[in-house]
């Protein structure tokens, strides 16, 4: 079969290409991917050895199976909902209410490859709308198998002493206490094969010091990840997490400053990433292919060397 490969612009324009920079851009938090300006995050495009790009392969590796996907409006979510349908799966995605345009162009994606997305809108802050999540999955998918706990929250803040109390919390309720209560919802309706997959950060790893906050909560996830692991692995449930570095999401410019955005592509590939290049780790963890993998953590992170 001839594969479906479109080459990329020559220079930088190639988001495939080493030396590509995203133009820098700021946008009011949350911030939404249809606003963004081109080159807009993929979603299902992956690099070819040549620099141009092909369509993602599915090989049925989640047939039947049943996801819940936060923050799936947008960036890492929606791609990861895009190819678990390519792959099989139907999914439940949550995101917050200012985000209902973008979660509906992720609806027409999912279902434009032939499975099911439902949505529901809410803040995950509170352990009651996390309730309402797994809820709403077991009423509109009639099971789980997957969850994917993706949304997340970051503000850039160089000094301690400017970081704000307030801010610290809702960093910490957004990114950990989350994942917590939807572990916890969650894992009563899980089963032998069933899987839990975080999503990290290569921040954790490196300290990064304008992020004190976000970097915390990650450091944080990566813990419960692998202390949650060790406690479930023994009833068939695997427990994994992805640690992204610069990936091209609408967090960037709307979280981040001009430097920092100047300084995206600082990494030994030379570019920022793209969300589907780290849905592919979503997949890979969610399906038996990682059969022998739980309490790990994926790297796509451009090249950086973590040891972790």
């Amino acid at each position: 079969m001839q594969k479906e490969t479109k080459r990329g612009a020559e220079g930088p324009q190639s988001q495939f290409e080493q030396g590509h920079k995203i133009p820098v851009q700021h946008h009011e938090k949350p911030g939404l991917q249809h606003e963004l300006e081109n080159p807009k995050p993929t979603s299902t495009q992956l690099p070819t050895e040549d620099n141009g790009y092909q369509t993602y392969k599915a090989a049925g590796k989640l047939a039947g199976k049943k996801a819940i996907i936060t923050g799936g409006d947008s960036g890492i979510g929606r791609a990861t909902a895009v190819l678990f349908s390519m792959e099989g799966a139907a999914s439940l995605i949550s995101y917050l209410p200012e985000e209902e345009t973008d979660a509906k162009e992720t609806v027409r994606l999912v279902e434009s490859h032939g499975q099911k997305c439902h949505t529901i809108a809410l803040d995950l802050r509170s352990k009651e709308n996390c309730k309402k999540v797994v809820d709403k999955a077991l009423d509109s998918l009639g099971g789980i198998d997957i969850l994917v706990n993706n949304a997340g929250t970051q503000n850039m803040v160089d000094d301690i002493k400017d970081l704000d109390e307030d801010q610290w919390e809702l960093t910490f309720e957004t990114n950990i206490h989350s994942v917590f209560w939807l572990s916890k919802y969650t894992l009563p309706h899980l089963k032998n094969g069933s899987t839990i997959i975080n999503c990290a950060s290569i921040n954790a790893y490196i300290g990064r010091p304008d992020l004190l906050d976000y970097t915390s909560t990650k450091g944080a996830l990566i813990a419960f990840t692998r202390a949650l692991s060790n406690q479930q692995v023994g009833n068939g449930i695997r427990v994994n997490a992805v640690c992204p570095g610069p990936i091209w999401t609408p967090l960037i410019p709307a979280t981040m400053h001009a430097q920092a955005m100047e300084q995206f592509s600082d990494n030994p590939i030379g570019r920022p990433g793209q969300p589907s290049e780290v849905a592919t780790c979503f997949v890979f963890l969610a399906s038996q292919d990682s059969s022998f993998m739980s309490g790990q953590c994926l790297h796509p992170n451009g090249g950086v060397v973590v040891n972790g």
